[in-house]
């Protein structure tokens, strides 16, 4: 997947989509940057997607402290994108891969609640936003030609990370075979449209491939063997049934999970969860995994710390951690929890359990209080 958004990269093809915004309202921007964010975050990665906007803000906003909450703003949403799609997010490939969701039941069932975390967190954040006439002094340049054929890489890359889900549903193959089938047929269209191109090289998939970056996958290889440690020597299981001793229900369970994972890498506290509660006793699709895949992926919106999405923030605005649990965090937490409650009723409207909820409402009501 990365080497596909790569080679989209290369071809500027995320031309097709920044070229169109063309506002001067600030707060329009805010919600247009945030819903493009979204929508992208929930085919690409999270971390790419907020690498793409962040360049593009710094040359749509040119005043500091304001890029800094677009900024911020780009990590709710590419965090709340990522979770109701099974390529959006890291998380939520994880528990697709291994089989506790599967693609329809995701898409259908944890789009609204990703939607509502959006909507609410931007409401609480836009308000921080001041209208002025910097916009009209930007440096944004008028839209621009892509790489040669740009336009075609980019829709057939789009075209290849959608289809990877539908292909793994049709054929029961496993989804790195979908994905490979993928970066196969980019390979192909790349090799084709630059055949007999000099000075085309850093075009084509091998260029991309140069680019990956290793360590990274390195280090989800090295937390994923060291959960799978745990997890044979039975203490993830003793933790799954501490959980359970002492908070009353899962929905409280995945919950907690979230905060969490605001403070701790999402990949290990999923790699953990999956390890915790076995699939013969929560079946593909239990509300236990959509909870846990909402919450995870929305979690670490919280602190600008607790996804790759606000880490890589902080680099590239130097956006630091108390500035972002002045300004964004209230706003992230509201976005959450609203999130969550969408989910709950809206699983209590299909399942018909209306007269349960009621009592978690309230324990997550103090929960939420508590935390805030």
């Amino acid at each position: 997947a990365s080497t596909i958004v790569e080679v989209v990269d290369a071809h500027q093809g995320f031309k097709v989509v920044t070229n169109q915004i063309k506002t001067t309202s600030k707060k329009s921007l805010f919600w247009t940057i945030g819903f493009l964010t979204f929508f992208l975050s929930a085919i690409l990665n999270n971390l790419t997607v907020t690498i793409v906007m962040c360049s593009l803000l710094k040359k749509l906003v040119p005043n500091e402290a304001d890029r800094k909450l677009f900024g911020a703003m780009v990590v709710v949403a590419a965090n709340a994108g990522g979770v109701w799609t099974p390529i959006g997010d890291v998380t939520t490939t994880m528990l697709w891969i291994n089989n506790q969701l599967s693609t329809i039941p995701t898409v259908t069932e944890l789009f609204l609640p990703s939607v509502v975390c959006l909507v609410a967190s931007l409401a609480f954040l836009v308000g921080q936003v001041e209208e002025d006439e910097s916009l009209e002094n930007s440096a944004l340049p008028e839209p621009s030609e892509l790489a040669p054929r740009g336009k075609l890489v980019f829709w057939s890359g789009i075209a290849s990370l959608l289809c990877v889900p539908v292909f793994a549903e049709l054929t029961g193959l496993p989804p790195y075979l979908a994905m490979l089938t993928g970066l196969g047929a980019m390979w192909t269209l790349t090799d084709v449209i630059h055949m007999g191109e000099e000075g085309e090289e850093g075009l084509r998939v091998p260029a991309a491939l140069a680019k990956l970056d290793t360590a990274g996958i390195l280090f989800f290889l090295g937390i994923l063997m060291s959960i799978g440690v745990l997890d044979k020597s039975g203490l993830l299981k003793e933790l799954a049934v501490f959980l359970s001793n002492n908070l009353p229900s899962l929905d409280i369970i995945a919950t907690v999970i979230g905060l969490a994972s605001a403070l701790i890498d999402n990949v290990p506290l999923v790699a953990a969860t999956m390890g915790m509660y076995d699939i013969t006793d929560y079946a593909t699709d239990d509300k236990l995994w959509q909870l846990i895949a909402l919450c995870a992926g929305t979690g670490g919106s919280i602190l600008v710390i607790g996804s790759a999405s606000g880490v890589a923030l902080m680099g590239l605005e130097k956006v630091d951690f108390l500035w972002y649990a002045k300004k964004v965090s209230i706003g992230a937490a509201i976005g959450y929890f609203a999130g969550i409650a969408t989910y709950l009723v809206q699983n209590a409207v299909i399942t018909g359990s209306f007269s349960s909820l009621l009592p978690q409402a309230a324990i997550a009501a103090d929960l939420a209080t508590s935390s805030m």
